[in-house]
């Protein structure tokens, strides 16, 4: 497995991968284009054997940061690949001068917040009903 930036000529197959893990509400293509045409994004995609596996990007401004989506195909679960997505993330965030990392996760997703603890990021406050199907939010944060 390799991790590397994104490319414009990624973006095809990142939304593939959006709506495959997303299904009620992914970023459309269009979504993730403006998001890579910005100066204020930075994202990364995981590779194997060529072919994009998982992604994650982060907007930064000033000195915190969102991370805005991380994904994994489903065959490749459980497998590292969403960790050192994240691990990548933090260290171009750090490059960037953030001090501050935020992330939303569902509540309901117990594996992707299991994930971000052993990342190093904690629990800051809930979003009540932030999901357009009414489910709360989760919003952590790792200092940097």
């Amino acid at each position: 497995m390799k991790i590397r930036p994104w490319k414009y000529e990624d973006i095809l197959r990142i939304s593939e991968i959006e709506k495959e893990c997303f299904p009620k509400e992914p970023w459309s293509f269009q979504m993730l284009a403006s998001s890579f045409g910005s100066e204020a994004f930075s994202g990364v995609v995981a590779e194997d054997g060529g072919e994009v596996i998982g992604y994650g990007g982060f907007t930064a401004a000033a000195d915190t940061a969102d991370i805005d989506n991380i994904a994994v195909v489903e065959s490749y679960r459980r497998g590292g690949v969403a960790k050192a997505v994240v691990s990548e993330l933090c260290k171009k965030a750090q490059k960037k001068g953030v001090k501050k990392l935020f992330l939303e996760v569902r509540v309901s997703n117990y594996a992707a917040m299991s994930l971000y603890l052993k990342c190093g990021f904690k629990g800051a406050y809930a979003r009540t009903r932030y999901y357009p199907d009414g489910e709360d939010c989760l919003v952590m944060v790792k200092e940097l």
